[in-house]
């Protein structure tokens, strides 16, 4: 019914069904490969923590894109979840046997508890990358303090490092984070500075505040503030990466090191092939037609219940994906709700049989999706502002018990 995944995989396919787009030239910056650690990142491109969609099903599908070269990050860890072997979590923690290296996000706000997390961590060989969530804006999570909203402690973030860097022996951490809480409460650069001091390995930074979520125009500028600051160490830059151009233009204009991509690449996790040919300057961005993309769609799917360990289950939980596939395919509406409530392969198989499957890449499916909403209040606890430095009342009952955000 449907085009094998290697058909869209193959870079020589990839070509054929692409636009006549020229081949770019390899991208001139950044001169050295983004070393984490040990761990050589060639291209610069790595796959951004997200909850309930970087699970190993979808890494999966990435790297085969990807020809194997990035990086690959989980969703979020919850460090209080994982020290106490919650169920879920320790799914969420499982790596294909392919993926090297095994990176995996830990949130946390109180530091015994991170530092125990990356103990376990280490003693029981989980993982060989941990990068520190200081980044997620969600409610449920700064109103712990947590996320976007923690480096605006700074005592703590810095108590936090030093836990998760001193309890990590030979392994790298790295850390996500935002530009702050809000215009009036920016934070980026002392949490940079503290970084560096505290022995982090490199730092990504997603260029808007916690209150903008995902709204407005990231801000590029910031990266390349935050690269002249803290030179000791890499920076990535995230935010607005819809393109493989996006990440070149990134990289040129900010002198960052790599490029975070997470939003872009929801319903296309070709975009890694198109990123990696970018970088390298071998080949113009692929262009599926419907047909190729529902093949993706089916091995996404058929790739969750087999993780999951239940067809149903997988076929459901991939419900959520399906909108992020089919933008900008012509669709029709009874069809698209159907599709999203499907519960077998067999039923998403003869619900996508009555797709018009000639249909060829759409203009624009290239642009924004995901998320956009913007001006959020920070959901903050009492009093989280008044002084940086007071960080009196966060302990170990302020950490979430569950991950995936």
């Amino acid at each position: 019914m449907t085009a094998p995944l290697a058909t869209l995989a193959s870079p020589a396919t990839a070509q054929t069904a692409a636009t006549s787009a020229p081949v770019t030239a390899p991208v001139t910056a950044p001169a050295a490969p983004l070393a984490i650690g040990p761990y050589e990142v060639r291209p610069p491109v790595v796959l951004a923590p997200m909850a309930g969609i970087t699970n190993a099903p979808f890494r999966t599908l990435c790297r085969e894109f990807s020809g194997g070269k990035g990086l690959f990050v989980s969703e979020m860890i919850t460090t209080r979840a994982l020290v106490e072997r919650n169920e879920k979590t320790m799914q969420l923690i499982h790596f294909d046997a392919t993926e090297t290296p095994r990176s995996i996000q830990l949130y946390g706000v109180d530091p015994v508890t991170v530092g125990k997390a990356v103990r376990m961590i280490v003693d029981e060989g989980l993982a060989d990358h941990i990068d520190l969530n200081f980044g997620c804006p969600v409610p449920k999570v700064t109103r712990r303090g947590g996320g976007s909203a923690l480096p605006y402690k700074r005592p703590l973030l810095r108590a936090i490092l030093r836990e998760a860097v001193s309890n990590a022996g030979d392994l790298p951490v790295t850390m996500k984070m935002r530009k702050g809480i809000d215009d009036d409460h920016i934070t980026y650069l002392d949490a940079g500075r503290i970084a560096v001091e505290e022995g982090v390995t490199a730092i990504a930074l997603h260029g808007r505040t916690a209150s903008q979520h995902y709204g407005g125009t990231a801000d590029w500028d910031a990266i390349a503030r935050l690269k002249e600051h803290v030179p000791e160490i890499p920076v990535l830059g995230n935010g607005d990466i819809w393109s493989a151009d996006d990440a070149l233009r990134m990289v040129r204009e900010t002198g960052c090191d790599g490029v975070v991509v997470g939003r872009g690449c929801l319903g296309r996790p070709w975009l890694f092939g198109d990123l990696v040919a970018a970088f390298e300057g071998t080949g113009a961005p692929a262009r599926p037609t419907l047909r190729e993309v529902s093949g993706v769609m089916r091995r996404h799917a058929q790739l969750l219940g087999e993780w999951i360990g239940d067809e149903a289950r997988g076929v459901i939980d991939f419900r959520k994906h399906v909108a992020w596939y089919l933008k900008g395919f012509s669709v029709g509406s009874q069809l698209r709700k159907q599709l999203a409530i499907t519960s077998s392969l067999a039923e998403l198989d003869e619900l996508m049989a009555g797709l018009d499957l000639d249909q060829p890449w759409p203009e624009g499916a290239d642009g924004p999706r995901g998320r956009t909403s913007g001006n959020n209040r920070v959901v903050l606890p009492d009093g989280w502002l008044k002084d940086p430095y007071d960080c009196a009342g966060i302990g170990a009952d302020a950490e979430l018990d569950t991950s995936g955000g």
